[in-house]
């Protein structure tokens, strides 16, 4: 069985008929990385030793410090060295990759210009756009700024082409409202529109 971006799995603990992989952390993937790995360890049952970290249970504690371990490349383990708890483990994983309170503040700054600058591109489709909005505001939000959906909306309707989608624009602020509409609703309705 193989991860998405190419990466080699991890070993697999079969829940129920269920089958559960821990995905693997890179360079590059630690946002989602995290989000599937919180996941994971909730699916054992192990993500309260980590957050808020107050639960002691060491057979707990060394299942989900296992999971972790699985997770991560051999480098970074090399890096972090041997831990006393899961939880140290997972702030030491994130510090490397989410870094210092300066450098979160540059990265959230840096995304939100992103974010703002965002348009569609001529070539781009409804659906691939819309990844990437949500995507942004993924990442925003594992760094602490939430994107509420109102704003994702406006974003989105305001980011499309004018000449292409002016008039399905305009009828859908006319018709919806815009502060209670879901994000997947007005793709959903751009996407067949397009």
């Amino acid at each position: 069985m193989s991860n998405a971006g190419g990466a080699a799995p991890v070993n697999v603990k079969e829940v129920g008929s269920t089958i559960v992989v821990c995905p693997m952390l890179s360079s590059t993937n630690y946002t989602v990385w995290a989000l599937r790995m919180k996941v994971v360890l909730k699916i054992h049952k192990d993500w309260t030793i980590i957050d808020p970290g107050t639960e002691k249970n060491e057979v707990k504690d060394y299942l989900a410090m296992g999971l972790l371990y699985q997770a991560i490349p051999e480098t970074l383990i090399m890096q972090i060295g041997d831990v006393e708890s899961s939880k140290v483990l997972w702030d030491a994983i994130k510090g490397r990759h989410v870094g210092a309170d300066c450098v979160k503040e540059a990265r959230l700054q840096t995304l939100m210009a992103e974010f703002n600058r965002l348009k569609l591109s001529d070539s781009e489709s409804i659906d691939d756009f819309a990844g990437r909005l949500s995507g942004l505001a993924s990442k925003l939000a594992a760094l602490g700024e939430v994107i509420d959906e109102m704003k994702l909306v406006k974003k989105f309707l305001k980011s499309l082409l004018r000449a292409k989608f002016i008039h399905i624009v305009a009828s859908l602020e006319q018709v919806l409202d815009l502060k209670s509409v879901a994000f997947e609703d007005d793709v959903g309705r751009l996407k067949a529109y397009e």
